[in-house]
This record gives structure tokens, sequence and C-alpha cells, in this order.
């Protein structure tokens, strides 16, 4: 088949979905879980993990069509999905509704190219979104690297939103997490800070670059998928380096939890490093479990440090997220398809096809409930 029939019949896939969210009168009609996610070239998905389908697939408008979708935040209430894409230089507002867009921020202006590269969130009532911008002046003969901030937007702005307030952070910032009173904003950098989301001002740290443990180095770790919004409890696997008595030096692998409510810490390491890890979840039912995942898909005792079970997968995903009664695990990121799994013993259940072979890249995998 050339490129030319495999275009048509991708264009074709994404018109019948399309049209599949206009006659259904409500997908939303009971509470359930749905989930949301993006895909290349400019879609926004919605699918029913329980009917194992896409119900809705929305194009984003006015973007780059040669690249992905990165990383996603849904509201509380799972109306609107804000989607950073245009080359990390856009952010958009798409009602999961209508598919219209309801909110945008372009971030680059005259002079300055500005990049969004991941951390993105909505406060709890769904009324300002933070966002990590990076900002480069561009000069005749030269790039000025400017100094980092994080955008805040009323997420009412419209199609021309300006960020009502810039709090000033440190470079490297790959998450940005409300806490549920929105009282706290954590900013994944050097550290985990503690930042009062109204002024900018640290308030507390949770240290990883700082982090002193006898006999171990400092933890490395790839934070840039965000998905707490089931247990409330951000969590990502890390590395770290530990010499043991006899002086001989094993990496170990772990996973590290935050509770967002509580603002405490957990971790575990579970085993020296054997397999990579890009990220984690924690089970919102059975609190001490948590889920890894790339090529390998592993269960993990966060308590006691347990490797519970692992299997492979039929290919790398980068991302997974479980279900609010904590008895699925959706795997997505990299290519066109989420795989379903039991929590339990980690046996595949289903699948899910992005319409159009659309590639989820490194978007975001968020879970609503509606």
């Amino acid at each position: 088949m050339n490129n030319k029939n495999q275009a048509t019949l991708r264009q074709a896939a994404v018109a019948g979905v399309l049209a599949l969210g206009l006659v259904l009168t409500s997908p939303f009609a009971t509470a359930k879980d749905y989930l949301v996610t993006a895909a290349r070239p400019d879609l926004v998905v919605v699918a029913d993990p329980a009917e194992r389908k896409v119900i809705k697939a929305f194009h984003i408008p006015n973007t780059s069509m040669g690249n992905s979708p990165g990383a996603l935040a849904v509201s509380k209430n799972g109306k609107v999905a804000y989607v950073i894409h245009n080359r990390w230089e856009s952010v958009s507002g798409i009602d999961l509704e209508s598919g219209k867009e309801v909110f945008r921020a372009d971030l680059s202006s005259s002079g300055i190219r500005a990049k969004a590269p991941y951390a993105i969130d909505v406060t709890p009532d769904g009324k300002e979104l933070a966002v990590f911008v990076n900002p480069t002046q561009l000069l005749p003969g030269e790039y000025n690297v400017m100094d980092p901030y994080i955008a805040v937007f009323d997420t009412s702005s419209g199609l021309q939103a300006q960020p009502v307030r810039k709090l000033k952070v440190p470079r490297r910032v790959s998450s940005l997490i409300y806490s549920p009173d929105a009282s706290r904003l954590y900013a994944f950098s050097w550290d985990m800070l503690v930042l009062d989301p109204k002024t900018g001002k640290q308030i507390g740290q949770h240290p990883w670059r700082s982090w002193k443990r006898a006999g171990f180095g400092e933890p490395d770790t790839l934070a840039i998928w965000p998905q707490f919004e089931q247990a409330g409890e951000f969590a990502t696997p890390y590395y770290i380096n530990h010499t043991g008595a006899d002086g001989k030096t094993v990496q170990k692998a772990g996973v590290w939890s935050l509770d967002l409510a509580k603002d405490s810490v957990r971790f575990h390491e579970f085993e020296d490093a054997s397999v990579v890890l890009f990220s984690s979840v924690i089970n919102p039912v059975r609190r001490n479990e948590a889920y890894t995942v790339y090529t390998q898909l592993t269960k993990t005792d966060i308590e006691t440090g347990k490797l519970i079970k692992r299997i492979d997968l039929d290919h790398t995903y980068y991302t997974v997220n479980v279900s609010s009664d904590g008895k699925e695990l959706y795997v997505g990121g990299t290519i066109d398809d989420i795989a379903i799994y039991d929590s339990q013993t980690l046996e595949k259940k289903g699948q899910i096809m992005i319409p159009g072979g659309g590639d989820q890249v490194l978007t975001s995998l968020r879970v609503v409930q509606r």
C-alpha cells in the first residue's frame, strides 16, 4: 500500500471516530472511568476502557504537524483537557464534549521563543493552569537563554490567554503538581520543591539532588509523565548507586512517591538495577502496590521493597495509569495502542487502538471519572 493510500485510510479512521463523537448523546452519562491522551499529529483522544474503544477524537487547531502533542492535564471535572503542542510553544484547552478549543496560550512572542517541555497542571477547581516555560531571546548573532518561570493562567481567558502571574523557579522542572487543596504547588526540579502557588515562594522541599543517605549516591529519574490523579500520590522510579560495607558499588532501582494531601514521602529500593523503568503509578485501593513500565510491566510493594511480579510487554510503553477501583492497569505512550492489564495477575485483558494509527509518543495518559 502506498503512502497516499495509507494517509487516506488514517484520515477516514479519524473521521469515523469524530462522527461517532457527534452522534453519541452523552458518553459521560454515568460516572465511570475514561482515558484521555493525545497522539500524532494533532489529536486529543477520549477512550472508554470498559468498552475497549476510543469514543471521541478531536483535532487540535493551528498546530505544527511535524511533531507530537506533549504533556496533558485534565480538569478534575473531566470537561477540559489542556495539552502542550505546536513544538512545545502553545497550550490549548480542548472541551471533551464538543472538541472546541476553549483556551489557548501561545508562549512565544516577537524575538522570544518559549518552550514548555513537560510540566503542566490545573488547579483542583479548574480555574488556573500552571505551565513551566523556558524562554530564549533570539538576537541577530546569538541566542540569549533567559530565566525559566512558571506561567499561571486564568483558564477562562479564552484563546489569547496571557499569564496572570509568573513564578520564579529553577531550571529542569519536569513536573508540576497541585496539592488537593491547592495550598501547595510542587515543582520537581533538582529537588522536589514546595511552592506557594500565589507568590512562588518556596515553602518546603523534599530532597533529590540534596538527598543524603549513608552509602548512597545521587538518585536519577525521568519524571515527565503525570499519573497521580487516581491515588493522589506522585510516584516515579529512580536509580541510585549504593556502596556496601565490602566497598562494592551496585546500582539499585526503586520507587519514590509523594502523598499530595499529607506532603509526606515514602520510597524503597526493590532490586539491583536490571531493566529500564520509565514511569510509575500507585494503586488507589491497595496503596502499597506500585507499577512501573517500559519494556516490562513491574509490580512492587513500595512499603517492603519486594518485587511482586514482572512480565514482558508486546513493545515499549512509556506511561502507566490505573483504574479508580484499582483492578485494571492502562499502559500507553510510544505508539498507537493502549494495553489493559489485570493489576493482580498482570494478565493482558484488552487493547484500545488510536484512530488513524497516531503515535502517542511522550504524551500523558490520564484517567478521569465522569
